[in-house]
């Protein structure tokens, strides 16, 4: 979502606090904002829209201070403009925020009742009266923020810095991840070890409830307890990873080309290649005694979650339940005694997937996470993280990352089938082998993009799409719609091919493309059927399958041909075709494809 870096420097920090910002534009965001503490003031440079705003604005206006924090925010409370930009301020105080304060009403109230006066639509800057109010009481920073932090319900995270100290930087964690980075001479503050890189490999995770005092010599650490912790220091691979587009006009393009190469790493991962057997780590439960697996994620996570109820139902006969996680844990569904929770989520801060997890926690249930960020909150508070290997993904639109949340899930589906005993060692080997020849297959389809690209010509004309598919298919199809929609802005639904009669026929004219993600599986004959409804319709029917185009006894208004694989890997496949789709479709809409309007990358948010 939003992000934070801070920077206790030896020379001005304004460049620096750009460049860290400009690493987190993938999060997504709509104004950018520093301070620093110059000559014992505090000084900012805020712009509403993209950092480059920002840029222009410190050519004209310069800062010069060696202490400084910045922020890229993803508006939640309070209209995208610059007023409501970050970082927030008063004469002693200047703060950054991540999150939500659920209580900001009730606290601006009170402080107004002081005489502190708003000048913002927003939260944040509830943190920054009260922080100030502290100090008029005569309490010192740290004794203010200290008291401060009682009175703040929600999930945050907060940068701090102060008129008339130069060396005194405050960090505060509850529900939003945040980081500090060690330097010579110099400390430094991200919401993502990724802004750091530049400057430092050595990171220091807070846990929930820290908060950090940090000076230019080195950082003390505070439970909510206020007992004073030490948390461990770790080497970040992050100042390894070149994130840029490479070749590619856009990182969404990159990452899609990138799936062949990491689904490969993250399946080595999880499968013994010599043996053909997936070696899947320890759960620490019997995968032989569970009676129910629960799933819970959120978007494309969920999607993927979707799949994997279909795997784990046919292969292992072991029912799934599966639900979005801002719905699940306030329905307070009953869980089985000691059974397997699964949560799956790309950056592993996902608010509404990690309190989610909490619940399931309490309730008894052995957590398993599926994150593409080992270090995250999620992977920290699991029993067992079970690791994406997709890399950082920028592109806020998920591709890479859902194909390796598959291929994980396939190979979970795989372990408790075979501690089962529902699939044969024969089996396991064929759906091992199926797994592995998926990213030569993916190859085979980026290769040649060109149909991709013309089909995207029709479909950037219409106004609305709808994606069918049955089985494991149809959250593939859910999949497609919201990618089209995330960025190209085109109104997309996915349907359960059988659901169709049953309302979404009305919507079907020859104005309307309809795209029909049907393997040749068994349920592809039914599939057959349902194409036939649509295109006596008038519908604009675009097939993503292996059979021929032929074969199926309807006018097509596109093909795409696909190679045959095994049906229980179908889905990792028929996912390019329909990433493709809504990246070009997007291209030729000269949409923000990276970064498309309203979405964030990571919602640290209910």
């Amino acid at each position: 979502m939003c992000g934070i870096v801070g920077i206790l420097g030896k020379s001005a920090v304004a460049t620096n606090l750009v460049d860290a910002l400009r690493r987190l534009e993938y999060r997504g965001y709509d104004s950018a904002g520093i301070a620093t503490v110059e000559h014992g003031a505090l000084e900012r440079r805020r712009a509403e829209g993209k950092l480059r705003n920002l840029e222009s604005r410190l050519l004209s206006e310069p800062l010069a201070g060696r202490t400084g924090i910045g922020h890229t925010r993803w508006a939640t409370h309070g209209r995208p403009t610059e007023r409501n930009a970050h970082p927030h301020m008063t004469a002693n105080v200047s703060v950054v925020h991540n999150g939500i304060i659920e209580n900001f009403r009730e606290l601006r109230l009170a402080l107004e009742a002081k005489g502190h006066r708003f000048e913002t639509e927003t939260d944040t800057e509830a943190v920054v009266h009260l922080i100030t109010d502290e100090m008029k009481r005569g309490l010192s920073p740290i004794d203010a923020v200290r008291e401060a932090l009682t009175h703040l319900q929600g999930a945050f995270a907060l940068g701090i810095i102060f008129a008339g100290n130069d060396d005194l930087m405050i960090a505060a964690r509850q529900g939003s991840p945040l980081a500090i980075g060690y330097g010579s001479g110099e400390m430094y503050l991200g919401s993502d070890a990724i802004a750091l890189a530049p400057f430092t490999d050595a990171i220091t995770y807070l846990e929930e409830g820290d908060w950090a005092v940090l000076r230019r010599a080195g950082v003390e650490i505070f439970d909510r307890s206020n007992a004073r912790v030490e948390r461990p220091v770790i080497k970040s691979v992050a100042s390894s990873l070149l994130v840029d587009k490479g070749n590619h006009r856009h990182f969404m393009a990159k990452e899609i080309h990138e799936q062949p190469e990491v689904i490969s790493h993250t399946l080595a991962n999880y499968i013994d290649m010599v043996e053909g057997r997936v070696n899947f780590p320890d759960l620490g439960i019997d995968l032989a005694k569970i009676n129910r697996v629960t799933i819970s994620a959120c978007g494309t996570a969920y999607y993927a979650g979707l799949v994997a109820k279909y795997w784990i139902e046919r292969t292992a006969r072991v029912a799934v339940e599966i639900d979005v996680a801002s719905e699940m844990r306030y329905r307070e569904t009953p869980l089985p005694q000691d059974g397997l929770a699964v949560f799956v989520s790309q950056s592993g801060e996902t608010a509404d997937t990690l309190a989610t997890l909490r619940y399931c926690k309490v309730n008894g249930q052995r957590i398993a996470s599926i994150v593409n960020v080992r270090t995250s909150t999620i992977a920290r508070e699991s029993h067992a993280a079970l690791p994406t290997l997709a890399g950082p993904e920028i592109g806020v639109a998920s591709t890479k990352a859902f194909t390796c949340q598959l291929s994980v899930l396939a190979c979970l589906a795989i372990a408790i089938a075979r501690a089962r005993a529902t699939i044969t060692p024969q089996q396991e080997m064929e759906l091992v082998a199926a797994l592995m020849e998926i990213p030569r297959h993916i190859s085979s389809i980026i290769r040649n993009e060109q149909p991709f690209i013309d089909i995207a010509q029709e479909l950037s004309k219409a106004t609305d799409v709808l994606y069918l598919g049955r089985g494991t298919s149809f959250p593939i199809a859910l999949e497609g719609a919201l990618k089209l929609k995330e960025i190209s802005y085109i109104h997309a639904e996915g349907y359960a091919a059988g659901e169709l009669k049953h309302g979404p026929i009305a919507l079907i004219d020859e104005r309307v493309p309809v795209i029909v993600v049907a393997p040749q599986d068994d349920l592809f004959e039914k599939t057959l059927s349902n194409m036939q409804e649509v295109a006596a319709r008038g519908g604009q029917i675009i097939l993503i399958s292996d059979a021929p185009a032929d074969s199926v006894g309807c006018k097509l208004a596109a093909h795409i041909q696909m190679p045959t694989v095994s049906a229980f890997t179908t889905p990792l496949l028929y996912a390019v075709p329909t990433q493709l789709l809504a990246y070009h479709t997007a291209v030729v809409m000269g949409t923000d494809v990276d970064q498309p309007r309203n979405l964030a990358k990571s919602v640290t948010v209910e």
